[in-house]
C-alpha cells in the first residue's frame, strides 16, 4: 500500500535536520508572512526587524548598539536611523535609546506615508508621471 500524497507532502525533505530552540530564543508568528506584515516592510526595514527577532531574549529586548547594528546589516547610520523609525512607526518595536523590544504584531501592518519626493532623482524614481515621461522621452529618441 501506498503512502497518501498529503503524508508525503508534509514529511521534510531532511528529517535529521529538524529545527528547535535550543539556548536562544527566536521566533517569527506564521502571521508576519500571512498578514501581510512581511510584503508591506521594505528590503531594509525587513533586514533590521529579522536582525532584532534574532538578536532579543523571550521578551523581545536586545540591547545590541547602533554601531553592531550598522556593521552587521551594512547600514550607513542616516540609513540605520531611518529605517529604525520606519519599523518603530509600523509598530512592530520599540526603542527607548539604548533598548530595543521587538512588540507582539499589531492587528494589521501599519502603511506609513510616502516620503515626500524633494529632489529630481526622486521624482524620477518614484513619481509615476515623471517616470512615464522620461519613459516616453527615451522611447521618441529611438
Amino acid at each position: 500500500m501506498s503512502t497518501p500524497r498529503s503524508a508525503l507532502q508534509r514529511s521534510p525533505p531532511r528529517p535529521d535536520r529538524l529545527r528547535r530552540i535550543d539556548g536562544g530564543f527566536a521566533f517569527l508568528p506564521n502571521r508576519f508572512l500571512h498578514g501581510g506584515f512581511f510584503v508591506s516592510l521594505t528590503h531594509a526595514e525587513r533586514s533590521l526587524y529579522l536582525f532584532l527577532v534574532l538578536a532579543a531574549d523571550r521578551n523581545g529586548v536586545s540591547f545590541y548598539s547602533q554601531d553592531r547594528i550598522c556593521s552587521a546589516l551594512e547600514l550607513h547610520l542616516d540609513d540605520y536611523i531611518d529605517v529604525r523609525n520606519r519599523i518603530i512607526a509600523k509598530d512592530l518595536v520599540a526603542f527607548d535609546g539604548t533598548r530595543f523590544q521587538v512588540l507582539s504584531l499589531p492587528p494589521h501592518p501599519v502603511a506609513t506615508p510616502a516620503p515626500p519626493l524633494l529632489h529630481p532623482r526622486d521624482l524620477e524614481e518614484h513619481d509615476p508621471a515623471t517616470v512615464r515621461q522620461l519613459a516616453r522621452s527615451a522611447l521618441r529618441r529611438r
